[in-house]
């Protein structure tokens, strides 16, 4: 088991690197082309438009698992907020089971795209970069997403977590007593 925690911590701190290094170019890309089309009263980055988009991509498929694994993903909750804990705790395993669900078939048809990006041979405009290397975080973003959805439906099985609603395997539901943080180390996974 600790050679597990041991393995989710570390995709875990990739994912942070992964999330702030797309943010930082992203930043840098689009701040940088701002200033040098008012300075310069031309954009001087012409491939700021394709690195921004490849980070952007990044940002927002390699972000699903991260925001499945603190619970953070935006809801609609205005009925489970009202519910009593068992349909809370019920609703949150369904919620989860059908997200991943779903997600592993994203995963699947996406990963059919980018062999379709592939056999295309399409490269990018300003980088000449080939088009299923951008493509390539769809499907990986998918399946880690679900495989995350997957462990927050488990975590909402185990013994400790009778009497707690878990909207990630790092959060407690903000319906339920306590509202902390959980660490992984004091689950038994």
């Amino acid at each position: 088991m600790k050679f597990f925690r041991l393995i989710d911590k570390a995709v875990m701190k990739l994912e942070e690197f992964i999330l702030c290094s797309a943010i930082i170019i992203i930043s840098i890309m689009i701040i940088g082309n701002v200033i040098a089309r008012e300075i310069f009263h031309s954009g001087m980055f012409y491939f700021a438009y394709e690195v921004s988009q490849f980070a952007i991509v990044i940002a927002t498929f390699m972000g699903i698992a991260y925001a499945a694994r603190k619970g953070r993903h935006i809801s609609m909750s205005a009925f489970y907020d009202f519910a009593p804990f068992k349909v809370r705790k019920v609703m949150m395993i369904v919620i989860n089971f059908a997200t991943a669900v779903v997600l592993f078939v994203m995963a699947y048809y996406s990963y059919h795209f980018v062999l379709f990006e592939y056999n295309t041979g399409a490269i990018t405009t300003s980088l000449e970069m080939p088009r299923y290397i951008m493509a390539v975080f769809l499907p990986l973003g998918f399946l880690t997403a679900g495989i995350q959805y997957l462990r927050n439906t488990y975590i909402n099985f185990t013994a400790k977590a009778r009497d707690k609603v878990y909207l990630g395997i790092d959060a407690v539901d903000y319906n339920d007593k306590e509202k902390t943080e959980v660490k992984l180390e004091d689950m038994k996974i």
